[in-house]
């Protein structure tokens, strides 16, 4: 679950992108705060990386595997559906009766993990760390593991969401909305249970909570943790449905050797299934769901 989170993910300040901004600042004879060129830095950070090869803006088709054998490529009955630039046998994936997914790769397809040709292995999912990634020209594809299935994530580099896409609005910076909070830890870890997009629940464990107060009134939310310490926060707040997206966003903050963490809402940003439908993002739970309107960070965007 916290691997999810992570990957939909923005991503941390980039110092290129501080310094262009800075810059950009200069050019206009303008003096902006250095907070606002620090959030606004983020955002751009953020665009830069949705925009990438292979970022979530490429997600171009969601496949649940059967067991057994399943078929890739771009044939009209193949299980794994591939759009029409791929070979129309490409290889498949059989899903052994203790759930290993084996790949075959058919003769004279180039199909490469880490540039290396590959032909038959054993696929590792993404539950286990970083899955096994193969390529096909602008094409990717892996499998991953939720709620206990098996299933492959499409990627493509000229995908139709990409090419549309229109950016992503955002309140005004408000220096109101990042607030220092008293991070608690749990011994042990809280279990949490996430409801999902696609139906069903995720399961993680939260090693902490952070309590804080927001426009007066007292608040607290569950965290994730992510590798390096780093936590993530899936809440929702009173602007979902209305300004930003229903199922609520993330947060990402880091938590310091006192015993505090900063929670900056201007970096909320929009969870995958914002931008298409393929994503399997996890929605808030109960006790992550803010009785305040967070009129800050990204609003909803329009799925293409």
């Amino acid at each position: 679950m916290a691997g999810a989170v992570t990957a939909a993910a923005g991503g941390r300040r980039s110092p290129g992108v501080l310094v262009l901004a800075a810059l950009a600042a200069g050019a206009c004879g303008c003096a902006k705060d250095p907070y606002v060129l620090e959030v606004e830095a983020w955002h751009a950070n953020r665009l830069e990386e949705l925009m990438a090869d292979d970022g979530w803006l490429t997600l171009a088709g969601l496949y649940w595997l059967k067991p057994g054998v399943n078929r890739i490529g771009s044939d009209a009955g193949a299980e794994v559906g591939l759009p029409p630039v791929a070979p129309k046998v490409v290889a498949t994936i059989t899903v052994t009766d203790d759930g290993r997914p084996m790949l075959e790769v058919a003769a004279g397809v180039p199909v490469t993990v880490d540039g290396r040709p590959v032909t038959k292995l054993e696929l590792q999912a993404d539950d286990h760390g970083a899955p096994t990634k193969l390529r096909l020209g602008r094409l990717l594809f892996y499998v991953i593991r939720r709620q206990g299935r098996l299933a492959v994530r499409l990627k493509d580099n000229d995908s139709g969401v990409r090419r549309r896409f229109p950016g992503i609005e955002s309140y005004p910076i408000d220096a109101a909305f990042r607030v220092t909070a008293r991070f608690e830890r749990y011994a042990p870890k809280k279990p949490l249970t996430f409801a999902t997009e696609i139906g069903g629940t995720d399961a993680a464990l939260s090693p902490g909570a952070a309590s804080f107060t927001l426009r007066g009134k007292p608040l607290r939310l569950d965290a994730t943790e992510e590798a390096g310490g780093e936590l993530s926060f899936v809440f929702g707040d009173a602007t979902n449905g209305k300004t930003t997206y229903g199922g609520g966003r993330f947060l990402d903050a880091t938590p310091n050797a006192d015993g505090t963490v900063v929670l900056d809402f201007n970096e909320a940003y929009n969870p995958p299934c914002v931008f298409t439908p393929y994503a399997t993002c996890p929605l808030p739970t109960a006790e992550n769901r803010l009785a305040v309107a967070v009129e800050a960070g990204e609003k909803a965007a329009p799925r293409h």
